[in-house]
Formats: structure tokens, sequence, C-alpha cells
């Protein structure tokens, strides 16, 4: 095995899925699990309305109605970027009681047809929150700064993100 060259995928039990199943280009699925986004002491979204973004390789990413969103806990910040698959991304800022993770979240105001169901809707790098959690449990974040990867015992890799991985 070479360094960018994955490890065997981990074969999921009953109830688990394998992020090598994903499809690409990637698809938006809705799901009613409960997410609940902690910053600063403080519950800054509560919802089961979420869109989870599924791509070979990584572990799902998960985008939020603004409305579940409490007030004032997210900020525009400057910036975009621009995905193949999606569009054009703004960045926001999540803030969560004296605590402001800058350019933490973003999102896809006009996405390309394919994601239209996540227009407006916004995603957040878990490393930069204080805690989520996905029905109950709490989600550990994608290695690499660059990815928004969930990581729940519901999803099994490898992931891309960890050092070695950058050409899966």
């Amino acid at each position: 095995m070479t360094p960018d060259a994955p490890g065997p995928p981990g074969a999921p039990d009953s109830g688990q899925e394998s992020c090598w199943d994903y499809p690409r280009p990637p698809v938006a699925v809705a799901t009613a699990e409960h997410v609940v986004i902690e910053l600063g002491g403080v519950v800054v979204c509560d919802s089961h309305a979420a869109v989870r973004v599924l791509e070979t390789s990584h572990p799902p990413t998960y985008y939020l109605p603004r409305g579940d969103w409490a007030d004032g806990a997210l900020v525009a910040a400057s910036g975009s970027s621009h995905c193949e698959y999606k569009g054009v991304a703004e960045y926001l800022s999540v803030v969560g009681g004296s605590v402001v993770a800058k350019a933490a979240g973003w999102s896809y105001p006009h996405p390309t047809p394919a994601f239209a169901e996540i227009a407006g809707m916004v995603a957040v790098y878990p490393a930069a929150m204080g805690r989520i959690t996905v029905d109950g449990e709490v989600v550990t974040p994608q290695e690499g700064g660059f990815y928004g990867g969930w990581i729940t015992s519901r999803v099994v890799g490898p992931f891309k993100g960890a050092p070695g991985t950058h050409g899966w």
C-alpha cells in the first residue's frame, strides 16, 4: 500500500455504513436524526431536519436549517470558496456564549441543482464547536483542517483527511 492509497475499507456491521459505499459525485440525503451543536456552553443549534452530504471516502457532512439555529448564533464572515459539485459557499462565524468560532460554518445560498435541498442550510467544522451530538452520540471531527465530516459509530472508514490521504 502506498502512502496515498487507502487501507481496506472497514466492513460495516448491521446498522452501519461504509464511506467507501458513498457515491462520487456526492449526494444529499435528508435525515431526521436529532442534531445538537453546543459552543461556549450553550446550544446554538437543535435540529431534526438535517441533510447529510455523502461522498466516497468522507464521513458525512451535516447541513442544518437556519431556522434551527439560536438567534445571533450565525454571523457572516469574509471569504468564499467553490465546490465543483455544490457551487459557491459563503462563510459564517458561529457564536455561542462568549466564544466566537470564526469562519467555522458555511452555506450555499444558490447551490447547483443537484444540491438544491441544502440551499441556505449551514454546515460547520465539528472541531471548531464545543460539542456536537447526533442522536445523543458525540461526533468526532474528520481529521485535517479542510474537511467538515462528522464521524459517528454509524459510519466506518478509513476516512480521507488524515496524513497521507491527500490523493484519495
